[in-house]
This record gives C-alpha cells, structure tokens and sequence, in this order.
C-alpha cells in the first residue's frame, strides 16, 4: 500500500471514529506496565535474564558486523515502547541512526521522526517475480564508529521512492516480544483446540482461521504478522540478520556480499567455547531468545481509563460482539521444563490463528501458508500503552484501527472475517463503544 493510500485509509476511518461517537482514551500514561522479567524464575534463570536484556539493548557497529545494509542498530531501538521488549516508541530512533557516525543516508519519506518504526517490504522484483523479502533502508557507507570504520565501502541505498510511487512497497513494524516464553509453551493441540471451539457461533460471524506451519517439521508457527516463525530463536536470529545485517550461527550468510563492505569475520555473532560463564558462552541471538522467553507479560489496569465498571462492562461487550472469538482472552501453557513457564494462564488476546482481514489490510505478501490477505491475530496485552497500530503502523487511533479490520471483498481477496464483529461494534450504543475502548486502552 502506498504512502496515499495509508493517509486517505486514515482520514476516512479518523472521520467514521467521529461519527460513531466514541474516543480512543489514547495511550495509557503511568509507570510501564510491563519489561520485567516473569514471576519466579530461578537465580541462575534470573542472571541469564539480565545478560539477554543487556545484549538486547545493546548497539551494534561496524565492526560487530553491523549492514552492509541494515534498519537500525540495536534489538531494544525497535522494541522499546513501552519498556524494553515493546514495539515503536513516540520517536523514531531510525532518523537519527540513518546519519549516525557520519553515515550518508537519507530516510525514505515514510520514515519520520514521530512516525513508527518501518522496514520495508517489495510486493515484486524487477521483471514481476514475486518478492516479499525485507529491503534494508539504511547503508554503512561513510560510517566511522568509535571501534570500526566502513572505509571503502560505496554501496548505496535503493531507490525507495521510486517503488513508493510504483505501489510496490509494503510496511511492517516491530511486534512487541512481552510473554513470548509463555506464548512459546502454548501446546500446538491447545491451539487446536482453541480454534475448533464454538464452531457455529464463530460460522455465524464469518470467522474461520488457520494455523501457520513451519515447513520443516509441521509444528504451529506463531511469531510474527503472518506467525511465519516458529520460535523465539528463530525470530531473535532472522531479525539479526535482516534487520542489522549480522550474521549469526542462525543465518551464517550476508545479506549483501560486497566485499569493500565486509568489516568482521563471518558469521558475525558466534558462541564463545572460551567464555569465563555459561552466559558469557552464549552468543548473542541466544541471550535474546533467553530474554524473551522470561519476559513477563503486561500487566493490565483494573481502572484507567474510565474506571473498574467502565472497564468490565467493555470486556463484557468484547466478548458479546464476538471479539473474542479470535482475540482469545486465555490459553494455557503446558508442562513447561521452566517452572515458571509451566501450566501458566496466559492471557493474550489472541487464538494465534491466520484469518483472512479482507482487502483493506491485505499487503500482498505470503509467507508460509499465510497468502497475502491473512494475518496472525495480534495479542492485545500491552495495547493499552501502544501508540501504533496494525501490521504498517498506520494509525495510533483505535478507532481508526478497528474499523480498517473490516472490507468487502474485491477481485483478489475474500472480505475480512472481521465484517460482522465490526459492524456488531458499530451498532453499539456510545456509551457501550467507549466502555469496550477503554478496556482495550487498560490491557
């Protein structure tokens, strides 16, 4: 979808939001709500906890093996909002990385300073071939960091506007990574389960859904806007190599082979066999999955905004309209070798399930056996102090992002499964709408 497109998607749903008599209480202010680790791990599970954290906020260079081509410099850069482990934050670290050390590039228009965080996406490649792959924004060229220098590297950024114009861009923006140890020990049967459940009533409202398989060995993959990957090792690798450009023991190959731009041996990221601790063996994509796998969830308010009746009767009509008929409030982990992973509630909002979201959010792109239409049920915990929304960032309305889950049909796509939730939503009374929002804005 291209940058107009978005913009006329906004301000036709920001005037239906009006219309309808409702206000998103926006994001929810406070102390953060989540970015701690998850209750009762172990000592030892605690310092491997603070290691991993440490590695996920930490900046890469040069010489760490940072680009050639690259989309910012550090895991916690893209998942800081709102503490370590979330998704975009109000100020986009990307406009300062792109300049950083006295690198030479120019953010692409739909990069912008209070904007989200952004990579990029080709629907095709030059000659009509399907494409779908990650386009790294930024280069190393001209980049002197304080322990490497990318002297004699020349490559420069693709022409962005110029695929911005041909309508051959889609964006994705960081999936918040809190619970994904609990998400992790969701059994693949739970899943099931889940989805088979209340089979009529879910027909009645035009909801199906579908797991996504890894290709490998046909477990549930569950992480990610399509659930492509099927781990949080597997996602802490790919995002280290697509979105730094570091190779790891996970993706060992460079992304862009110039070899005037290779600063550090390959792979970039490796373990330490002479490492003084178990944790100063691991390398780094490890401690990020460690991190992740023992990061708590968020912890929802009982009362803002709005009040504890407010919120309740908003769950309440969550549930009645047939939101949580994807947003599944609560699955279950199974006998987890981490005790505190072991036969947890986990109350994600989500059935971590494709379905299909009509043209309207369509971007085109398959992975796995996600087409180009369907999408992961988003967990909602942490919605609450999120500013962007959808799989482009296209809003920070709520509003807005509700009604954009609803389409018809056209020549491509079926209509979304969401139409008749939507439109439950919508014949709401006002006061009923503003109660189900501020129950959103509490999780």
């Amino acid at each position: 979808m291209n940058t107009k497109s978005v913009l006329g998607l906004v301000a036709i749903a920001s005037m239906l939001g009006t219309a309808y008599g409702q206000t998103d209480p926006g994001v929810r202010t406070g102390v953060s709500a989540a970015g701690g680790q998850i209750p009762g791990l172990a000592p030892n599970e605690a310092v491997f906890f603070s290691a991993g954290q440490d590695a996920f906020i930490a900046s890469e260079g040069v010489a760490d093996g940072l680009g050639p081509r690259f989309n910012l410099d550090s895991c916690g850069g893209c998942h800081s909002q709102p503490s370590v482990g979330g998704t975009s934050p109000s100020v986009n670290p990307q406009v300062a990385v792109a300049t950083a050390f006295g690198a030479q590039n120019t953010p692409p228009a739909f990069i912008t300073s209070n904007g989200p965080i952004r990579e990029a996406r080709f629907k095709t490649q030059l000659g009509g071939a399907a494409d779908g792959g990650v386009h790294a924004l930024f280069v190393i060229t001209g980049r002197s960091d304080s322990t490497g220098s990318a002297s004699g590297c020349n490559i420069v950024q693709e022409n962005f506007a110029a695929q911005v114009a041909a309508n051959n861009v889609i964006f994705r923006t960081p999936t918040p990574v809190f619970g994904l140890g609990l998400i992790e020990e969701i059994s693949d049967q739970t899943i099931l389960n889940n989805i088979a459940a209340n089979g009529p009533g879910k027909a009645a409202l035009g909801i199906s859904g579908r797991v996504n398989r890894n290709g490998n060995d046909g477990r549930i993959s569950r992480f990610g806007w399509k659930a492509q990957n099927p781990s949080g090792l597997v996602f802490s690798a790919e995002a280290y190599n697509v979105e730094m450009g570091i190779t790891n023991e996970g993706f060992q190959t460079e992304r862009d082979e110039t070899p005037e731009c290779q600063f550090a041996q390959l792979p970039n990221d490796v373990t330490d066999f002479n490492g003084s601790t178990g944790v100063n063996t691991l390398d780094d994509i490890e401690k990020f999955a460690i991190f992740m796998r023992f990061l708590a969830p968020p912890t929802p308010s009982t009362t803002v905004p709005g009040g504890a009746n407010s919120i309740t009767e908003g769950r309440n009509a969550f549930v009645n309209i047939g939101c949580s008929q994807c947003h599944t409030p609560t699955l279950t982990t199974g006998n987890a070798t981490v005790a505190a992973l072991r036969n947890q509630s986990v109350n994600l909002f989500s059935d971590l399930a494709l379905h299909n979201m009509g043209p309207g959010l369509a971007d085109g792109i398959a992975q796995g056996a996600a087409q180009g239409d369907e999408f992961r049920t988003a967990p909602l915990w942490g919605l609450g102090q999120r500013i962007f929304f959808l799989h482009d960032g296209r809003t920070s309305n709520l509003v807005t992002a509700i009604q954009a889950h609803a389409s018809a049909a056209n020549a491509t796509f079926p209509a979304s499964e969401a139409n008749a939730v939507v439109n439950s939503y919508n014949a709401l009374p006002a006061t009923t709408k503003q109660n189900l929002l501020n129950f959103l804005r509490s999780l």
